[in-house]
């Protein structure tokens, strides 16, 4: 569906991942969860603004990865490609996997280089690191990172427990329900910073 840009700078060797399985629900069953066209948007136009590697939505389900193409034919081939450029530019990240295991291969394919999955959560873990721990981390390796984030009720505990890191949450007390995008640029501008 898209490019994947070559590593060169710390910006681009991070890639957004906006998953949609495994999740779990209210409930705490693991599911597959909807996508949501404003997430979708949002995560691109945030891996733009940051100038990272790439977006990638994970989701097994024919359905969603069918709409999900019908959306991006729209902004990028149909008439919202002329209609919005800039939401075209956006959308030029995207890219699609069935699973994390396979999002992280085929990054690993493009790039040439390992790939460490970092767990997002407004769960604590006790093993979180802080966003300023993780910055010095990439600044110090070769390798390319995604940040995987959740959708539905967050990622599954089996998911976080594969990662190398666990992100601390962006608020770790009191309220802490951040809609997925918002703590995604939160988390990125953190990361990033001031260039």
């Amino acid at each position: 569906m898209t490019r994947i840009a070559p590593p060169q700078s710390f910006n681009n060797r991070i890639f957004l991942a906006l998953v949609h399985y495994p999740v779990y629900n209210k409930e705490g069953d693991t599911i597959a969860s909807a996508l949501t066209t404003i997430d979708i948007h949002d995560f691109s136009r945030i891996a733009r603004t940051y100038q990272l590697g790439g977006v990638w939505i994970v989701t097994p389900l024919k359905s969603q990865k069918d709409l999900l193409g019908r959306m991006v034919d729209h902004w990028t081939r149909g008439f919202g490609a002329t209609y919005n450029p800039n939401r075209k530019d956006a959308l030029e990240v995207l890219d699609v996997a069935d699973t994390v295991d396979e999002m992280t291969g085929k990054i690993h394919h493009a790039t040439g280089k390992d790939v460490k999955s970092v767990a997002t959560s407004a769960r604590s873990f006790p093993h979180s690191i802080p966003i300023p721990i993780l910055s010095e981390t990439i600044n110090q390796s070769p390798d390319t990172f995604v940040l995987l984030f959740g959708t539905g009720w967050g990622l599954s505990e089996t998911l976080i427990e594969k990662c190398e890191w666990v992100l601390t949450p962006i608020r770790p007390y009191g309220y802490n329900h951040l809609s997925v995008r918002s703590a995604a640029a939160i988390i990125c501008d953190r990361l990033i910073g001031e260039e």
